[in-house]
């Protein structure tokens, strides 16, 4: 008795992408939910460098600079969000659902 299955292009159709926009309805989600993920483990890692700093300036600078690399990352992450809804609403094709 087999148990493998014999994918050909009879019993397995790949992906199609019919337009731009089914791809970029796949990855841009994908992709914001990476970078929010990014942004809380950086605003973490500050926080916890600011918390253990010890009032130290050297670490209090280097918490201060991970707080701010992470909100301009997070600005980024919804202006390109923004941007590419904009695009769509431009070119009247709808990017991204509802």
């Amino acid at each position: 008795m087999v148990y493998a299955l014999d994918i050909g292009p009879d019993n397995f159709t790949p992906a199609k992408f019919t337009t731009i926009a089914t791809l970029v309805n796949l990855i841009l989600p994908l992709l914001s939910l990476g970078g929010a993920v990014i942004f809380l483990i950086m605003a973490l890692y500050g926080a916890f460098t600011w918390i253990s700093s010890g009032g130290s300036r050297e670490n209090l600078a280097k918490a201060q600079k991970i707080f701010t690399s992470s909100i301009i990352g997070l600005i980024i992450v919804v202006f390109s969000f923004v941007l590419v809804k904009l695009i769509g609403y431009i070119l009247k094709i709808q990017i991204l659902p509802q």
